[in-house]
């Protein structure tokens, strides 16, 4: 088995030193045997078990704790458990394609209460209390939309907030949407699309951020970054099984 030193390691796959001894502190690697005069030596297990931490780490999806579930995969393979890793990034990858369909019926859904708008004329007029009991969502959650100029709504001469029935449609389609995980962000972007462009293809304007919008995460173009991390995980399961049949009579120091 070839061995290597930190610097070879750290130039393999393309990360500073200091990264490949923070991955050690962290767990994400089996500990390597050291030198007499205390330096670290890599074997092949390790350059691997470096690559699949790269490729699980690629996309940073945190919902519904696929964040840890990534982590727990790493520990586990590091630890030298290829089978357990395995199940472990089966489970993974459903529910990756699990947050996919979920992403795609929201829009779907966003898409049918868009097309159903025009039709609809009630004079229906609720408080804010009356909307989050309808909607079934928090006040805070509401207040949230509000703040972050998801909608604006009207007040009475009292300066109550009052919801007329076009606030309930469009708060329905906020709500499917951050149900399925979509940010603020991509969703304000997506109403600001079709306020100047009815017409506008929703799934091609929420999940394609703008140059002038700062900092991007992941939520703010969802779907490709599910499709990222499925992909990503398809991946490990085959880096897993390759690892597996390797380094099996090899289990970490």
């Amino acid at each position: 088995m070839n061995t290597y030193r930190t610097a070879e390691i750290a130039r393999n796959i393309g990360v500073h030193p200091n990264t490949v001894r923070l991955y050690e502190n962290l767990g994400l690697i089996p500990k390597p045997e050291r030198k007499p005069n205390g330096y670290r030596v890599f074997t092949d297990l390790h350059l691997e078990q470096f690559k699949l931490v790269r490729t699980a780490l690629q996309v940073e999806i945190l919902q519904n704790g696929l964040r840890k579930k990534a982590i727990d995969i790493i520990k586990t393979s590091a630890a030298g458990d290829f089978d357990r890793a395995i199940l472990l990034t089966r489970s993974y990858l459903q529910q990756i394609e699990q947050e996919q369909r979920n992403a795609e019926e929201a829009l779907s859904i966003a898409e049918q209460l868009l097309s159903g708008k025009k039709q609809e004329t009630d004079s229906t007029c609720l408080t804010r209390k009356e909307t989050a009991d309808t909607l079934r969502i928090s006040m805070e959650a509401l207040r949230n939309w509000e703040m972050n100029g998801l909608l604006t709504v009207k007040r009475r001469h009292n300066g109550y907030r009052v919801y007329t029935h076009e606030d309930i449609h469009l708060l329905k389609i906020i709500r499917s949407l951050r149900c399925a995980n979509y940010s603020l962000a991509a969703i304000l972007r997506m109403l600001s699309a079709l306020s100047s462009d009815p017409e506008a293809d929703i799934r091609e304007v929420i999940d394609t951020p703008q140059d002038d919008e700062g900092i991007i995460s992941v939520c703010d173009k969802l779907l490709t970054s599910l499709r990222y991390a499925a992909t990503n995980a398809r991946s490990m399961l085959l880096h897993l099984e390759e690892m597996k049949k390797h380094f099996k009579a090899n289990p970490p120091l």
